[in-house]
């Protein structure tokens, strides 16, 4: 990995953290899940991973780290893999269906925060279920924040792509 990509990895961390920071009063909806999907798919799994662990935990420093900061970092993770292997195995993949893996990774990501209870009590489908509307929100937003930087990242990824290539 080089500088250019290490660099590219720390705009887009601080990006999603200041986005996750800057609208917490809104429940579940902040651009770090679409962020990890967009560096997955043009920057590979690696990145999504590396990109999952480092927004969970520097931005639970700010918002507050317990227990579920583990299972955040394992949803982003994983979702930074399957996002990083679909970019892989379809380097040319419709819009529509990136809105779709976003929409759907919210559903994803609130399924897995929820083993979060049962790790602790035991109760896993009450507390699913009574988080479904939380997790409304976090597929609404992540198709809305889809929609403004995929189309801008995207674009400066592979404008600047022949850079990193001609640096190694």
């Amino acid at each position: 990995m080089n500088t250019y990509k290490i660099t590219l990895l720390a705009v887009l961390a601080a990006l999603a953290i200041v986005g996750r920071y800057f609208f917490v009063f809104i429940p579940n909806v902040q651009p770090v899940t679409s962020i990890i999907i967009i560096s997955g798919l043009t920057l590979g799994p690696i990145a999504g991973v590396l990109l999952a662990l480092i927004i969970s935990f520097v931005s639970n420093i700010l918002l507050g780290m317990g227990i579920w900061t583990i299972w955040q970092t394992v949803s982003w993770g994983i979702i930074g893999i399957i996002s990083g292997w679909i970019g892989k195995f379809f380097p040319r993949l419709p819009f529509l269906y990136i809105l779709l893996l976003s929409f759907l990774s919210g559903y994803f990501y609130g399924f897995i925060i929820s083993l979060t209870t049962y790790q602790i009590s035991g109760a896993f489908w009450p507390y699913y279920i009574a988080g479904i509307p939380f997790d409304t929100n976090h597929a609404i937003g992540n198709v809305l924040f889809m929609s403004f930087f995929f189309p801008i990242i995207n674009y400066l990824i592979k404008k600047y792509r022949m850079t990193w290539i001609d640096v190694k």
